[in-house]
């Protein structure tokens, strides 16, 4: 019987795992419904590892909207360990979701989410446990229609083989409409098989698949063209923008995990998309416009969230929190209704030009006060013009010194390390920032026990930004800049020992690199570190680098193209882009255009707050910017503590 559990012959092996919780479901808000009461049966996978993968808020809300619909059903699954792999792989247990413990191949859809590229093998993990063959051309009308979304599915040529379809923009109206195709497909009798049926899906709006395009290469192994293959797809497919939060307060009943998860909060979008212009960020850029939630909005799914899970701390989550026009009111009014109670406020991050100490205070006034985190991403001024993500080495030290005065004793500083014209100067002066934080701030607040936290990415140029051009740091150049950076805070131990630095090597960001901008190409190179044993790719202690570039070697010899093709080397203006097909609203002329201002150090203004430069978003998407302030209040107040 499809859809029958598969706990009776999983159980005997979680004994034998680590981490068995994670596997067993079960959680607070988590929802089964009846196999055979709906017509159509959504999997949703993260492809990580449960603590990761269950506080992911696209993924819960995705859940929830699902299912709400009476005539569909939505159940999770995370990618397994190794240690449950081999003993699935033993007693043939395929892939399960964790609410019901159903086989993932029963399923009509396996919705994919995901967040980074590295997490491309464990789909391919997933899919050989599942059952369900690995290409797309070899499956039929009883396998999963396998649909990838996520910031990375704006480029999913890597993964084309694999997956059925992609999904650009935001999922809650489209994972609807993927639904009712396929309920109408299912209700007429399967007519056509899979070919239809992904035929129906790629008329639908923001839906891509992939099979129904062609490309072609030049000789000097950039793409000639992508053509599409049937007269009724689209040249170029558009992403999917929901417009008024308001009406989609999602999620209303956050799962609470039952182990350990990386965030142990319950947390609140205020608002979506960013229009700061940071050149590095994808998920500002592909996220336009900027659409805020209302302060009412916001307090009703506190109000319903906290209630329904019993947390303690609320993250207000955007790309930019501080950037809310309401925020100050925001957090004093949750502040005053929450008087009384353990439930304090966090924002991910701050920008320094957006942090002030009253509206710190308000954060931390019920809960605990926590370090405060801030994003300059570059070391030196210049670098931060390039970025155009321009704050001063005054401001930078004033507001963190003001925030040891007020009584914070620990602040965390991100950087990155690789982008386009930086130099070793420019990473050298992330030390003498530090420094002088540190100095600054110990004068300003007495003490000597206030630390400053340097945390250092390497930079990875990622599709439909204007950096989608730039060549790609070296391992070895990010590693060195790493190294004189380490020697430089170390220099003086006086202050050095209340630094602390925390980074990865180069390593990775360069994979993550050939998987962001790669094209279907790629795609042998994924499915031959997944043969030879890629698996969790995110993760350093799983992560090899040396069967990453063992196998690009040997599977794009045959292209003449390798690895330093995709990644060191930078692009021509006229380069037809692996993604240029999928369309995120932004003209890239306009982006072009950006490309060239950030080599001449320009900067560009917030376009909330002036007039629009063109980047082709509003008026190609039908969208606009929607931002307050409202006027309206969390008044009358009930004082929960009380």
């Amino acid at each position: 019987m499809s859809g029958e559990s598969l706990y009776p012959r999983l159980e005997p092996l979680l004994a034998q795992v680590q981490k068995p919780i994670q596997y067993v479901g079960g959680e607070l808000n988590a929802q089964v419904k009846a196999w055979d009461d709906v017509a159509v049966h959504w999997a949703l996978m993260y492809p990580d590892a449960y603590e990761v993968g269950l506080p992911n808020q696209g993924l819960m809300i995705l859940y929830e909207v699902l299912n709400e619909r009476p005539d569909a059903l939505a159940e999770r699954t995370y990618a397994v360990w190794p240690d449950l792999a081999a003993l699935m792989r033993e007693h043939g247990v395929g892939q399960f979701t964790v609410d019901a413990h159903r086989p993932v191949r029963d399923f009509d859809v396996l919705g994919v989410s995901f967040a980074t590229e590295l997490g491309y093998t464990n789909l391919l993990e997933a899919l050989d446990l599942a059952g369900v063959p690995l290409h797309a051309v070899d499956r039929d009308e009883t396998h999963p229609v396998v649909v990838a979304g996520g910031h990375a599915a704006f480029n999913p040529e890597p993964v084309a083989d694999f997956v059925d379809c992609a999904v650009l923009g935001d999922g809650e109206q489209v994972v609807g409409d993927v639904t009712d195709v396929v309920a109408a497909w299912k209700e007429q009798g399967r007519p056509g098989g899979r070919e239809e049926l992904l035929a129906r899906l790629s008329r639908v709006d923001g839906v891509y698949v992939p099979r129904f395009y062609a490309v072609s290469y030049g000789p000097d192994g950039a793409i000639a063209a992508v053509t599409p293959t049937r007269d009724d797809v689209p040249a170029r497919v558009g992403k999917r923008t929901v417009m008024d939060l308001d009406e989609w307060p999602y999620p209303k009943t956050p799962l609470v995990p039952l182990a350990e998860s990386v965030h142990e909060r319950m947390s609140v979008e205020i608002f979506r998309g960013c229009t700061r212009g940071c050149r590095f960020c994808q998920a500002g850029m592909i996220t336009r416009p900027v659409r805020e939630r209302t302060i009412t909005g916001i307090g009703s799914m506190v109000d319903q969230g906290l209630r329904a899970t019993g947390y303690e701390e609320v993250g207000l989550l955007s790309l930019s929190s501080a950037d809310h026009s309401e925020i100050a009111q925001v957090a004093k009014e949750l502040a005053d209704r929450y008087e009384g109670t353990n439930t304090g406020l966090s924002l991910p991050s701050t920008r320094v030009d957006a942090f002030n100490v009253t509206l710190a205070n308000e954060l931390s006034r019920n809960g605990r006060r926590s370090g405060l985190t801030f994003a300059p991403e570059g070391g030196s001024e210049r670098i931060r013009r390039v970025i155009n993500k321009t704050v001063s080495k005054e401001d930078l030290v004033r507001t963190v010194t003001t925030a040891y005065a007020n009584g914070w004793t620990q602040v965390k500083l991100y950087f990155m390390c690789g982008l386009p014209t930086e130099t070793d100067e420019d990473v050298l002066e992330i030390a003498e920032l530090a420094v002088e934080v540190i100095r600054a701030g110990r004068e300003a607040s007495g003490r000597r026990d206030i630390r400053c936290t340097v945390s250092i990415g390497g930079f990875v140029p990622k599709p439909h930004t204007p950096f989608q051009w730039a060549a790609q740091a070296s391992a070895e150049t990010i590693d060195h800049r790493l190294r004189v950076l380490r020697q430089a805070i170390n220099a003086d131990r006086r202050i050095g020992r209340s630094i602390g630095l925390r980074y990865h090597d180069g390593k990775p960001g360069v994979i993550e690199g050939l998987l962001s901008r790669g094209d279907r190409r790629v795609g042998r190179v994924i499915e031959r570190v997944w043969r030879e044993g890629g698996r969790f790719d995110g993760w350093s202690e799983h992560f090899s680098y040396e069967r990453w570039t063992a196998a690009a070697a040997e599977e794009l010899a045959a292209f003449g193209v390798d690895l330093d093709w995709f990644t060191t080397r930078e692009r021509t203006q006229h380069e037809v882009l692996p993604w240029d097909h999928l369309d995120s609203g932004l003209d890239k002329e306009w982006l072009w255009d950006d490309w060239q201002e950030a080599l001449s150090e320009e900067e560009v203004a917030d376009c909330r707050w002036t007039p629009c430069y063109d980047c082709g978003v509003c008026p190609t998407m039908g969208t606009e910017i929607q931002i307050g302030p409202t006027g309206r209040s969390l008044l009358p107040l009930t004082v929960v503590g009380r």
